[in-house]
């Protein structure tokens, strides 16, 4: 596993050790010690000191477990009572992310600062191009008066010292829809009529004080269940995230309890095939051009951010929702667990019976630590002869555009969007006046899947172990 930060590995830390107790068989009997044996007394304190980071690991493993975490009794109740109400199947949380506020630093507002490297030259271009007026000297030195800064950014562009810095909230920052507002206490709150479960937040932040929901008590419980036939759909970005080979990887897929992998690359064949067929006959029929419809936080920001974009998407269902279809076509009996970086796709799976569960990069990572399995040394399991790279394609941006191209013989003109940021966004919606491509693929991410929140390896090393599996 690779870490970006601190908080992150000790998520996956955290990940690794609730795995390995379930493994045990020991869930409840030894959750408690988590966040003790994370945070002995001899260790350097996180926060102020021993008690409250073990009381944010607490919060951190409840979440984890499938529980909201916004409630109050959450201090009155055990951490072995939540592992029993979670092996109970009593663990039914609506939210997908949520804050934890212990864990939040309440960072202040997002703002220009003048540093003391200012020199308090006679140029004084800060002073000079602010459209607001909002900076002033004060005793030889540049000061922003912050009930006057709009926070265009051009006092810190013109200073001759770069002595102007920007301090920013970094959640709300990351957010392309503005989901994320300070509440009053100044911790974060997240509003789902807006969120797109992009999971740049989860990201972003440097507490890790946002998690997602996970469900991976229940996935074990239902793989250690005698006659349940558990498959494991695997999203095409899985390539990228180990230095390894596509059959070595599924082997190691079954060696932490899936009894069949599916590609869902397959998934992808018959979306760019159906998908082609569409923009063929959306394009005979005088619309001006479609946009693909794989990408559930791209679908989610249409839904709730861009309603008059709705008519441009394409109708055809995601990879994930073919491939398991395969799966109940074949086994209607199977629990299906769609494998993948992805957040939206736990909003995604919410809505589908043929799709059972949504299991994480992060999460896999975890088994494969706490099962002792290196995918390096596993032995090649054989690869579906049906798929092929323009289906494992999906998992980095253009690899849509390329499959569609490929499906109608470049008859159309197409292009990529890579990641939804704001310069994107008004892109995509000049479009509907001015479209620039036939088919438009749409990617949230930038540089697609491979990119995505929950991803094990950094996106450089992701592109070139996917270019060796394609």
């Amino acid at each position: 596993m690779l870490y970006d930060n601190y908080a992150m590995l000790a998520k996956r830390e955290l990940l690794i050790r609730l795995v390995k107790i379930l493994i045990r068989e020991k869930l409840v009997e030894e959750i408690k010690r988590i966040p003790v044996e994370m945070r002995p007394r001899e260790k350097r304190n996180i926060d102020c000191c021993v008690h409250k980071d073990r009381y944010i690991i607490k919060h951190k493993i409840i979440s984890i477990l499938g529980f909201d975490i916004k409630d109050e009794d959450i201090d009155l109740i055990s951490l072995e009572s939540y592992a029993q109400r979670s092996l109970d199947n009593k663990n039914v949380k609506e939210s997908i992310l949520s804050v934890v506020h212990e864990a939040c630093s309440a960072c202040m507002q997002s703002q220009y600062f003048i540093t003391n490297m200012c020199r308090g030259c006679e140029g004084r271009p800060c002073l000079m191009n602010c459209p607001k007026g909002a900076v002033s000297f004060k005793q030889g030195k540049a000061i922003i008066t912050q009930e006057d800064c709009v926070s265009c950014g051009i006092c810190q562009k013109v200073c001759p010292y770069h002595a102007i810095i920007y301090t920013p909230v970094p959640c709300e920052d990351a957010c392309p829809v503005k989901a994320i507002t300070k509440n009053s206490d100044g911790t974060e709150n997240i509003n789902k009529d807006k969120c797109i479960y992009c999971g740049r937040c989860m990201q972003a932040c440097p507490y890790g004080a946002i998690m997602e929901r996970s469900k991976i008590v229940d996935i074990h419980k239902m793989a250690s269940r005698p006659g349940v036939n558990i498959v494991a759909i695997v999203a095409p970005a899985i390539f990228g995230q180990f230095d390894a080979t596509p059959g070595q990887i599924i082997t190691a897929m079954k060696r932490i309890g899936f009894d069949e992998i599916v590609e869902v690359a397959l998934g992808a064949e018959d979306t760019a095939r159906h998908e082609s067929a569409e923009l063929i006959e959306r394009i005979s029929q005088g619309d001006s051009f479609m946009t693909s419809s794989c990408c559930p936080a791209y679908t989610e920001w249409v839904e709730k951010h861009a309603p008059a974009f709705k008519p441009y998407v394409s109708h055809t269902q995601s990879p994930m929702v073919y491939a398991a279809c395969r799966v109940k076509e074949k086994n209607p009996d199977a629990q299906v667990v769609f494998v993948g970086p992805c957040l939206a796709k736990r909003h995604e799976a919410d809505s589908l019976q043929e799709v059972d569960y949504v299991m994480s990069f992060e999460e896999v990572g975890a088994f494969l630590a706490a099962y002792k399995v290196d995918v390096r040394e596993c032995e090649e399991a054989p690869l579906n002869p049906e798929v092929t790279h323009l289906g494992r394609g999906f998992a980095q941006s253009g690899g849509v555009r390329e499959a569609v191209a490929h499906a109608t013989g470049e008859r159309y003109s197409t292009m990529s969007i890579d990641g939804l940021n704001k310069q994107n966004i008004a892109l995509l919606k000049s479009m509907i006046k001015r479209p620039q491509a036939q088919f438009v693929e749409v990617m949230a991410c930038p540089g697609g899947c491979i990119n995505g929140p929950s991803t094990l390896a950094p996106l450089s090393l992701a592109r070139k172990n996917l270019k060796q599996a394609l």
